[in-house]
C-alpha cells in the first residue's frame, strides 16, 4: 500500500520507500485540510459542567503542540490528585478550541472530559505533540460553555442558557468562582447564576459618568500636571 503525502517531492519519495513501515511525517492539519467540525451547541457552562469528569480552576504553565498543561489551583468537581493535568485541544477536525486561545499564564475554569480511549488514527508517533491525546489525559470541547476566563476570584464566559450560543465572551458581570462551585455542589441554583451574571446598570452608569467627567476635566488636569 502506498502512502500519499501532500508535502515536498523529496518527502513523498521517502514516504513511498517507507510505505507499510511507518506513516508520513505530517501534522494533522496537513493530513486533513478540513479543520472545521460538526457539532451541535450542547449548552452553557451551567448545562454542560455537571456532566464533566473534572471541573478545575487553573493556569496554563506549558504549551506543547495542540495541548496545554494546566496547573490546578482548585478542583470544583470530580477527583484529581495531580498538580498539573494535560488538556488536548484542536487538531484535525476535532471539535475543540485552538491552543492559541490559551496562552501561557492565562487562568481558566474548565469542564473537562477524560480520554479513556484513542481512535485508531488518533496518534502518530512521528508527531506525538499533535494528536487526539493520551489515555487518562483530558480533552476540552468547543461545543458548549466548557471554559470560562478567570480573573482573580471570578470568571466570565458562556455561563447560563440565556447567553447567545457560540458566544464565549458575552457581556456580563464576572461570577465568583465560589458561586460556580456552590452550583456544581447543588448549593446554588441556575437562577442564582443568572442573576449574578447580569450586568449591574448602576455600576455601568457610574463608569460612563466617570469617563465623561474625566474628559471634561482634561484641560484642568493638564494644567495641574504642568511644571
Amino acid at each position: 500500500m502506498f502512502v500519499v503525502c501532500r508535502i515536498g517531492r523529496e518527502v513523498l519519495l521517502r514516504c513511498l520507500l517507507l510505505a507499510g513501515l511507518m506513516t508520513c511525517p505530517l501534522s494533522y492539519a496537513q493530513l486533513d485540510p478540513n479543520d472545521g467540525c460538526d457539532c451541535l451547541w450542547e449548552g452553557s457552562f451551567a448545562e454542560v459542567a455537571p456532566g464533566a469528569d473534572l471541573v478545575v480552576l487553573g493556569s496554563v504553565v506549558a504549551v506543547k503542540g495542540n495541548a496545554v498543561d494546566l496547573a490546578i489551583e482548585r478542583t470544583l468537581q470530580g477527583k484529581n490528585w495531580l498538580d498539573n493535568v494535560r488538556i488536548w485541544l484542536k487538531a484535525r477536525n476535532y471539535c475543540r478550541p485552538t491552543v492559541e486561545g490559551f496562552p501561557m499564564g492565562s487562568r481558566w475554569v474548565m469542564a473537562l472530559h477524560r480520554i479513556d480511549s484513542v481512535p485508531e488514527d488518533g496518534f502518530n508517533p512521528l508527531t506525538p505533540n499533535i494528536s487526539y491525546g493520551r489515555v487518562h489525559d483530558y480533552q476540552l470541547s468547543s461545543c458548549g460553555g466548557y471554559y470560562l476566563k478567570a480573573t482573580e476570584d471570578a470568571a466570565i464566559g458562556n455561563v447560563v442558557a440565556s447567553m447567545p450560543r457560540w458566544e464565549y465572551s458575552p457581556d456580563m458581570t464576572p461570577i465568583l468562582i465560589d458561586l460556580l462551585q456552590a452550583y456544581l455542589q447543588g448549593k446554588a441554583s441556575r437562577d442564582a447564576l443568572e442573576e449574578a451574571s447580569k450586568e449591574n446598570p448602576d455600576a455601568k452608569n457610574l463608569m460612563l459618568e466617570t469617563k465623561s467627567f474625566l474628559r471634561g476635566q482634561a484641560e484642568w488636569l493638564n494644567e495641574e500636571s504642568d511644571p
